[in-house]
């Protein structure tokens, strides 16, 4: 059976082509649509979203562009809203955000995990309700804190001890009782990318609980007069496919949950599994859907405290990646085409694009795959390994690894890549002086701007040198 590439494409002899790990498309035309969102649909080779043919969007609002599918959003978030209804579903806000963002959570019941400043001060102009935001951080400022105190925000998950004794003193001055929650690592190696693998020792976030740190801060938390001690948080990382690693982490969670009632007498009321479940960004991702992961999850966390015999904690979880991923596409216009030879008499051609690293840094990072897909017209054309690449002063600054376009694409196409809605745009800077492209809303066959896109006279604005 063939192996399939990043967009799903398979030869039906097998025949290589390129890396052995990909194939030749049978038809660059058609959309391979478990990576795109509900609505995407292709026509003609033209690709639409939310009823919006891509080209017609790009003549109104330029490019390059990311496209948001409000329908496709709001019914991710409604899954997991309704796959685990008995628990709390903070939306981790730092996978995207914006008061658009914030007012459709609003709207659908979930709650908003916040990780800075910045992000409090979009959901306090969005009007979100602050008992329902959690904050997290490793180093959140001391204005940080007393801006989360003063406005009520539900609960606050500390990340060390110096930031607990700074939310005793804020919250005593203010003359609050705040909520708190205790991040842990709990020692799990996710397989994952290390810098989004969070739950091991050896990194920056949370509480050992082998060393007995984390025993020490709940003591600390439970014997502080204006904190109120909810629980433990714990958070194994990102573009996680199955729930073995929440199963080991949930484990070493409650046996610690449990030993906090046994030793300090507290049973405390809730615990937070965290978030990182993966979204399929080629068909070599195979994601599970919310309905399964709670499913799993629920029984991880039923059996363990039947086991040890403690009161199951009200859960929450933290998905961010896993409802705007899918819900957001970026466009690209094609500048230039160029064919190299590979070792071994191979050849590739390099699609140069007007955007890059600067509106998605993740390629470079993380070393992350993505797919992509002609999105203009029709190509009969025989299909040719191809890289997308930006236009950014980087042999890094690449888009797409290795994925099969139409032969005969040229100055002028249009390109889209699915799943750029997370991170992407939370991400993007202006290397080079680039300027941060646009997220443009679709639904029914109408754009609405969210984020408009930057002007020239925005990158200059902090430029003081010359008055």
């Amino acid at each position: 059976m063939p192996t399939s590439h990043p967009s799903g494409w398979a030869h039906a002899d097998g025949a290589l082509r390129g890396p052995s790990w990909l194939r030749e498309p049978t038809d660059p035309n058609e959309l391979v649509t478990p990576l795109w969102s509900q609505t995407a649909t292709k026509s003609d080779g033209v690709l639409s979203v939310g009823g919006v043919p891509l080209p017609e969007l790009v003549r109104e609002h330029g490019s390059p562009a990311y496209v948001l599918d409000e329908a496709d959003f709001r019914a991710r978030a409604r899954a997991f809203r309704d796959a685990f209804s008995s628990y709390d579903v903070y939306y981790a806000g730092k996978a995207f955000l914006c008061t658009t963002v914030v007012r459709w959570l609003a709207e659908e019941g979930l709650s908003l995990d916040v990780c800075s400043g910045g992000e409090l001060l979009v959901a306090e102009r969005a009007g979100f309700p602050m008992e329902r935001i959690g904050f997290h951080g490793n180093n959140k400022t001391l204005r940080e804190l007393e801006r989360a105190v003063e406005l009520g925000v539900g609960r606050i998950i500390v990340d060390s001890f110096h930031e607990i004794e700074r939310l005793t003193e804020v919250s005593r001055e203010l003359g609050r009782t705040t909520g708190v929650m205790i991040r842990v690592t709990a020692g799990v190696e996710a397989h994952t990318h290390e810098y989004i693998a969070t739950a091991h020792e050896d990194q920056k976030f949370g509480f050992s609980i082998a060393s007995g740190d984390a025993l020490r801060a709940v003591r600390l938390v439970h014997d502080a007069p204006s904190l109120h001690l909810l629980g433990l948080h714990s958070h194994i990382g990102s573009q996680i496919f199955d729930t073995s690693g929440f199963e080991v982490a949930a484990r070493r969670v409650l046996a610690l949950h449990a030993t906090v009632s046994e030793e300090i007498g507290v049973e405390m009321p809730e615990m937070d599994l965290g978030g990182g479940f993966g979204i399929a960004y080629t068909t070599q991702d195979d994601p599970s859907d919310p309905a399964q992961l709670a499913t799993e999850m629920s029984k991880i966390v039923e059996h363990e405290c039947r086991a040890l015999g403690v009161a199951e904690p009200r859960l929450s979880i933290e998905p961010g990646r896993a409802i705007v991923g899918p819900a957001m596409c970026t466009v690209y216009d094609v500048g230039t085409v160029k064919e190299v030879a590979l070792d071994g008499g191979a050849r590739r051609t390099y699609v140069s694009v007007d955007g890059g690293m600067s509106d998605n840094i993740r390629t470079a990072l993380y070393d992350a795959d993505y797919s992509a897909t002609l999105a203009s017209r029709a190509s009969a054309a025989p299909p040719v390994l191809a890289r997308i690449v930006g236009k950014h002063c980087e042999a890094g600054d690449i888009v797409v690894k290795d994925e099969f376009l139409p032969g005969d694409v040229r100055p002028g196409d249009l390109l889209a890549v699915p799943g750029t809605g997370a991170y992407c745009r939370s991400m993007a800077s202006n290397y080079n002086h680039a300027l941060r492209p646009p997220v443009i809303g679709v639904r029914d066959g109408k754009t609405f701007t969210v984020l408009r896109r930057e002007t020239e006279a925005d990158l200059l604005a902090s430029d003081v040198g010359v008055s």
